[in-house]
């Protein structure tokens, strides 16, 4: 059962961004900080990366552990609510498999791209700016 009401979910849900989202944004800040020139989310390309460098054909996505069910085990965010779980279940394995092809899409056409979560954001930026860092570079 939701604690929300109908009302109250329907303000959370329209309140959810799918740009410029505060995980988004500690990315560019790395990245502008590591001294690179991107593009924000260019929808002539496969799932419309959050971040593309065009001369080196390369993508960031950032997503949110929730709506892109993060694998990890330790992630506190990728879990099923408890209500409606058939719906969710369903909902979240369209998203899952959405985003493989999406990359699959985008790697056929010569790019490479990785996948930064959420909750990557919000622990050791050393790690995440040292494996932006690395990605970029190579």
């Amino acid at each position: 059962m939701d604690r929300l009401t109908r009302a109250e979910r329907s303000e959370n849900m329209r309140r959810i961004r799918g740009k410029d989202t505060a995980p988004e944004l500690v990315v560019r800040r790395i990245v502008s900080n590591l001294g690179y020139r991107y593009r924000t989310h260019a929808k002539h390309l496969p799932g419309n990366p959050d971040l593309t460098f065009p001369r080196r054909k390369k993508a960031i996505f950032v997503h949110g552990c929730f709506w892109h069910s993060h694998p990890s085990a330790g992630c506190k965010d990728s879990r099923i609510p408890k209500s409606r779980v058939a719906y969710w279940t369903e909902k979240l394995s369209r998203n899952v498999a959405r985003d493989r092809q999406r990359l699959s899409a985008l790697r056929k056409l010569g790019w490479r791209a990785i996948v930064i979560w959420e909750c990557q954001t919000e622990k050791s930026l050393r790690t995440l700016t040292t494996r932006i860092e690395r990605f970029l570079s190579t």
